[in-house]
């Protein structure tokens, strides 16, 4: 299974890019929010952590059935003594 996900950019004039990446980020309301495929065909959705932040939130969207998914979320808290470490969707640490 490709980690690649295929995207469709779509302008206000209607203009489309297709492109594809294994993840990307969206800027939403001053924080970067990333999106990028893991194990098991899920779908993370993570916000990045800034300094201060006690806990860092993950979304986990998985298929089910036809027309349904399931959306988890997941809060951890942020470690102490993790100096110069971000963690985010791109973390590996497992959870």
């Amino acid at each position: 299974m490709s980690d690649a996900l295929q995207l469709i950019l779509e302008d206000v004039d209607g203009t489309q890019l297709e492109t594809s990446c294994t993840r990307f980020a969206v800027m939403w309301q001053g924080r970067e929010v990333w999106i990028q495929q893991v194990g098991n065909n899920q779908l993370m959705i993570g916000v990045d952590v800034e300094d201060g932040d006690t806990e860092y939130a993950n979304l986990l969207l998985r298929p089910l059935a036809t027309n349904l998914v399931s959306l988890e979320l997941e809060m951890e808290p942020v470690e102490a003594g993790d100096e110069g470490h971000v963690h985010g969707p791109d973390c590996d640490h497992d959870h």
